[in-house]
């Protein structure tokens, strides 16, 4: 490239810069100036006990460990059982 074309590009580009900055002005308008954030409820760090109906020491406890049969065959695949 010579001089005059890198000269070329960059006042193309400068003007193009310039060019998009307006456009983007004018489509998209922000009315952000004027807005204000939502007022929040307090969070508070105290928690209500459960209900005693669903949590209670008979109710399903679907998280213990389930056995299924009682076969402790270390080799289960040796065709045989011990």
């Amino acid at each position: 490239m010579k001089q005059k074309d890198v000269v070329l590009i960059a006042v193309i580009v400068f003007i193009s810069a310039l060019f998009a900055f307006g456009i983007s002005k004018v489509v998209f308008k922000s009315s952000a100036k004027n807005d204000q954030a939502e007022k929040v409820d307090v969070i508070s760090a105290d928690f209500l006990s459960p209900s005693k109906k669903y949590f209670n020491s008979t109710a399903v406890n679907p998280t213990r460990l389930i056995e299924i049969g009682g076969n402790n065959n270390q080799n289960p695949f040796t065709g045989s059982p011990q």
